[in-house]
Parts: C-alpha cells; sequence; structure tokens
C-alpha cells in the first residue's frame, strides 16, 4: 500500500534529524518512492519555538495502518522525539497523511491528516508527491 508521510524537526541537527528517520522509515515501514523538497515552515499552534524544516515521503508499506503508526512513534523516540507538550519542539515528528484511499477516525489515527485541512505546507508537500493530487485513487 503506497502512504504519504511527513517528517518534520526543529530541535538540533535538524537535517541529520531528518536523514536518520528517514533511513530507519525506510528499513522499517516500506520502500522510499519519491521525496518532496525540504520547507522551512513556521511552527504551528505553538509560535514561540524554532522554525522546522518538514518534508514528505511517498511509501510503498507492507505494513497496515495501526501497525504503520507504532513503528513510526517508535522511530520517533529512538531518534531522540521525548514527551513536551501539544505542539511544542520536536527532534523528529513524523505524520501519516494518507494510507491509500483509506478514510480512518480514531484518537489514535486520523486519515487523511487533519492537516491537509490546516496546514498550507502540507497540501504543498502531499500535492509534489502526489504530482498535484491531493487523493490516492487520481494515480
Amino acid at each position: 500500500m503506497k502512504a504519504v508521510l511527513i517528517l518534520g524537526s526543529n530541535i538540533g541537527n535538524r537535517r541529520e534529524n531528518l536523514k536518520r528517520a528517514e533511513k530507519l522509515i525506510e528499513k522499517f515501514c516500506g520502500r522510499v518512492l519519491k521525496r518532496s523538497s525540504i520547507l522551512e515552515t513556521a511552527p504551528f499552534g505553538v509560535s514561540n519555538q524554532p522554525y522546522f524544516l518538514n518534508y514528505g515521503l511517498l511509501i510503498e508499506t507492507p505494513h497496515p495502518p495501526f501497525e504503520l503508526l507504532k513503528l513510526v512513534k517508535w522511530i520517533e523516540r529512538i531518534t531522540g522525539r521525548f514527551p513536551t507538550y501539544r505542539w511544542g519542539p520536536r527532534v523528529v515528528d513524523v505524520d501519516i497523511v494518507l494510507y491509500g484511499n483509506y478514510r480512518i477516525g480514531t484518537p489514535a489515527l486520523t486519515i487523511p491528516h487533519k492537516g491537509l485541512r490546516d496546514r498550507d505546507f502540507f497540501k504543498r508537500i502531499t500535492a509534489e508527491l502526489l504530482d498535484g493530487n491531493l487523493f490516492f485513487n487520481r494515480l
């Protein structure tokens, strides 16, 4: 199944943090089919913190959505993410934005990710990965 992941970092060596997370995603989550451009973005929700570097990955994954969620949360932890507060600074953040044509609405996982509605950079990155289309059914 194809999935879109968006990664972000605003603590430490942001590029290195993202690179480490991508290597682990490729090793444990699935093959990277495409990478988006890297964008520097203002923090969302809490503005008094460093800017983020964000980019996206289109991956082919054998994992079902909730298993993929467990894997990306594990990758966040082993790359140095530690609990802070909602929308606080992060070494690495990995969001599952799309997973095939699935629609999921649970407290643990929402697909499509709400960021596609609320955050311009989510739309830009996803459109770049999907050649201008925001949903897989057009691929």
